[in-house]
């Protein structure tokens, strides 16, 4: 995918009409920070086709921003492997649970915490839109159980939950 259409898509999330905003009551930074397996969820055309997606956030205190590593396999286990850097700042300092994501410069977009287990093996992440959403895992393994639990939540929160897809790993 060219640098003009990948422009374009983050211009589309960055501007699009901004409905959702409930976020989770508060993220515990240093617990959050580390490995993420993503399990399902709606995702962007970038994202399309991938498999073993890993999402590594790691704090920069002398920057104070959220370094994103984003990996994955495009096509198969054994795909060629993708990888998506992004920069991340947090917009409300109260709850930690809203941060502007760049994936290039200029570009921004909002990242909501819209879900969060208690013991931070799980995450939700949405954006105002509700275009897109990311269920992340510290187990590549995720149960379809917690996964529907997490749905539940998310549904009865009012973040639109259709159309996932689910991300296979062999790790």
């Amino acid at each position: 995918m060219n640098k003009q259409i990948f422009t374009i898509l983050f211009l589309l999330i960055s501007f699009s009409a901004q409905s959702f905003d409930k976020t989770v009551d508060f993220v515990d930074m240093n617990r959050f920070m580390g490995k993420w397996y993503v399990v399902a969820g709606r995702f962007t055309a970038l994202e399309k086709n991938m498999f073993n997606a890993v999402e590594t956030y790691s704090w920069n205190s002398s920057r104070n921003m959220i370094e994103i590593d984003f990996k994955y396999n495009k096509g198969s286990f054994t795909g060629p492997v993708k990888k998506i850097p992004q920069k991340g700042w947090i917009k409300n300092s109260k709850t930690n649970a809203h941060w502007i994501v760049s994936p290039m410069w200029p570009l921004k977009f909002n990242y909501l915490v819209i879900g969060l287990g208690d013991d931070y093996e799980w995450t939700a992440i949405g954006v105002p839109n509700e275009a897109y959403l990311w269920i992340m895992s510290r187990d590549p393994q995720m149960t379809k159980d917690k996964i529907e639990e997490i749905l539940r939540t998310l549904e009865n929160n009012k973040y639109n939950i259709d159309n996932l897809v689910y991300v296979e790993h062999d790790l």
